[in-house]
């Protein structure tokens, strides 16, 4: 199945990453993925493996986990969140290694009360250290019907994208001191989880259990990428999100969606960083 979430970007092959050609279309949930906890909350909800449903209730939530891991790669899965009064609820898709100093690449819903939007959080770790996080309202309901978003990992860029279009660039600014995930391979992972005491306006909505169980819905879960084996990756040879990056037109649609729709960004947060924001930010 090929991808749709860089449909505004261009392409340039910088140099052959690849010794052989190793591609994942993940095209079943019964395959490629366990549902790793949730004591059956979790459930792949056809013969085919295309639609995967997670629940909440008061007792457990629910996740799965890619039987592979990563390191590097383009992953993008179509999501439809909880409706109604989904406060104190977090429904995630995001990339992660294990360990105490890991690396992790976030997509984060934050649920909402009945009639207000939900909030797309968004977050890069390096080695344990976070505190990178934009966030956004998205400009349709992502409870009615399902969207496809998507994360590309690349050596020069991570970049997320909500169908199709681009509401965050996070670039690889070592050279100026800025950790970026380079060196530790990463599942993929999604769960649905309670977290009232920070997710909806920061912990003053709690739960209504009695809305419970609270489910989310997955569907046409793909990767592509490097999969990591005995030490070391292969990538798909040619694969052009190993060198992905935006175009003019891709900027501009970013822009827009940054001005329209994001709600919080670390960059601009001068009571945080009251010495001067992060070098990435400048």
């Amino acid at each position: 199945m090929k991808f749709s979430c860089g449909t505004s970007f261009s392409f340039l092959i910088l140099f052959l990453f690849a010794v052989q050609s190793v591609h994942v279309y993940a095209g079943s949930f019964h395959k490629d993925v366990q549902i790793h906890w949730g004591d059956g909350r979790g459930k792949v909800r056809d013969r085919d493996g295309k639609l995967l449903s997670l629940s909440l209730d008061k007792s457990s939530g629910s996740g799965f986990q890619s039987h592979q891991e990563f390191l590097y790669g383009k992953a993008e899965v179509q999501m439809k969140l909880v409706p109604g009064n989904s406060a104190g609820t977090v429904t995630t898709f995001y990339l992660k290694s294990p360990g105490t100093t890991w690396d992790e690449i976030d997509f984060e819903f934050l649920g909402n009360i009945s009639g207000h939007p939900y909030t797309l959080h968004t977050n890069v770790y390096t080695k344990g250290s976070g505190d990178k996080e934009q966030q956004f309202h998205l400009w349709f309901d992502p409870t009615v019907n399902f969207h496809t978003y998507c994360i590309t990992w690349n050596p020069q860029r991570i970049i997320f994208t909500v169908d199709g279009i681009p509401i965050r660039e996070f670039k690889n600014s070592v050279s100026r001191g800025v950790p970026f995930p380079t060196s530790q391979p990463m599942r993929l992972y999604a769960s649905l989880w309670e977290a009232e005491h920070w997710a909806t306006r920061g912990g003053l909505e709690k739960t209504d259990w009695s809305k419970a169980p609270f489910t989310a819905f997955y569907r046409n879960y793909n990767v592509d990428g490097c999969v990591w084996a005995n030490g070391k990756s292969s990538c798909p040879a040619n694969s052009p999100w190993f060198t992905q990056q935006l175009d003019l037109n891709g900027q501009t649609r970013m822009k827009g969606v940054q001005s329209k729709y994001m709600v919080y960004n670390y960059c601009t947060d001068k009571r945080r960083f009251p010495r001067g924001v992060p070098p990435e930010c400048s």
